[in-house]
């Protein structure tokens, strides 16, 4: 499955320099004035995972494709860039980014880019709101004054929208329920009507809906996570702090899970330096990981997103699939017919496997395990699925 995540926020507070150190490139326009984006910029960015490059070495030494003469610098523990030659191509989870242009006050409205610029955040799955929390003279703030208030600016935009959508909804549900016969119809205008409540007072009701949501049959579940309302979207909260501020924005800010701090700038900077480079700088500042490595992986989180692990001569892939998925629906990730097909899938966790040292070591210790159809797919599951032809 493919992840969409917006990137939204006011004018100027540093969304398309985000974009570009997400895609280590730059691909959107970065300018000190307002609507410098209008189109959105769509990039797709690899979810970091280190456990592809163990399993990739694994699978090379086991399946004897590194030569002998290069062998010893992996049971050495030091690969280096000959043997990973010859280690099994690797394809990563990934994600894809679109910048949304600057949002203003009045956008549900029609002022600034208005309608155009909701439409697109109708599209994504995910939002990654962006609050400028940094100090710069040399860039204007276009209606955008703190990260409190640039917050409540958007989010009230969200909600106006949405208010306009719910009215057309319990309309319609209005005139559907006097013909259907579906004994869910008077329950999902129930639900309708008790969000435009919580909309007319101006609260956001995403986590609400969500919790609603957990209670309800499978088909109910379907249909809210459905509905098509902008405030319902989960949102992770990026504060863009200045350069100075790099080092300590681990501590400042991120202790909610929906919310982290992160330089875009620097983050642009780092994107144009080696992976060498860059790792040397970030263990100059006493960090492990880039902020767009935190921000990628927060994303995922937010989704309730895990992945699984394939391993094979022709490649190391990892796929994604939603918490609690199980074998058969994981299966047809890699292919439709797979899910019709399924069998059994032989299972074993990631560390035990690297533990082992080998699928051959992990199946004589009785860590390689079959699985059937009711088996819940968990992180780091490396899988080889078995399927009728």
């Amino acid at each position: 499955m493919s992840l969409k995540v917006g990137i939204i926020g006011m004018p100027n507070v540093g969304k398309s320099t985000l974009f570009n150190a997400l895609l280590k490139k730059r691909v959107a326009l970065s300018a000190n004035y307002p609507f410098a984006t209008i189109e959105p910029n769509v990039g797709v960015v690899a979810v970091p995972d280190s456990r592809l490059n163990e399993l990739a070495e694994l699978v090379a030494v086991e399946e004897g494709m590194i030569p002998q003469e290069i062998l010893k610098q992996v049971q050495d523990d030091t690969p280096g860039v000959e043997a990973q030659k010859y280690f099994p191509p690797i394809v990563p989870a990934v994600v894809e980014f679109v910048d949304i242009a600057g949002l203003v006050k009045g956008a549900a409205t029609g002022a600034g880019l208005g309608n155009k610029f909701l439409s697109h955040i109708r599209e994504v799955d995910a939002i990654v709101h962006v609050l400028r929390d940094f100090e710069d003279a040399n860039i204007i703030r276009e209606g955008s004054e703190n990260p409190k208030s640039d917050k409540e600016i958007i989010e009230t935009e969200l909600i106006l929208a949405d208010i306009e959508t719910i009215d057309k909804l319990i309309s319609f549900a209005e005139k559907e329920l006097k013909f259907s016969k579906d004994p869910l119809d008077p329950k999902k205008l129930e639900i309708l009507k008790k969000i435009k409540e919580d909309l007319d007072k101006g609260t956001c009701i995403g986590d609400k809906l969500i919790k609603t949501a957990e209670g309800m049959d499978q088909r109910m579940r379907g249909w809210i996570t459905t509905l098509p309302l902008l405030s319902i979207k989960p949102v992770l909260y990026v504060y863009n702090v200045g350069e100075d501020q790099y080092s300590q924005i681990s501590s400042d800010r991120g202790t909610n899970e929906n919310e982290m701090a992160i330089s875009a700038k620097m983050e642009e900077e780092l994107a144009d330096l080696s992976d060498e480079e860059r790792l040397e700088y970030l263990k100059e500042l006493g960090v492990e990981e880039t902020g767009l490595e935190r921000l990628i992986k927060k994303a995922y989180v937010l989704l309730g997103l895990i992945s699984f692990l394939t391993a094979g001569k022709k490649e190391v892939r990892a796929w994604t699939i939603k918490k609690g998925t199980l074998a058969p629906q994981a299966a047809g990730v890699i292919h439709t017919d797979f899910e019709k097909g399924f069998i059994r899938a032989q299972v074993v966790s990631f560390e035990k496997l690297i533990e082992a040292g080998s699928l051959a070591v992990a199946k004589s210790k009785g860590w390689v395990r079959t699985e059937g159809k009711d088996y819940i797919m968990q992180d780091g599951d490396v899988v080889e699925f078995l399927i009728s032809s």
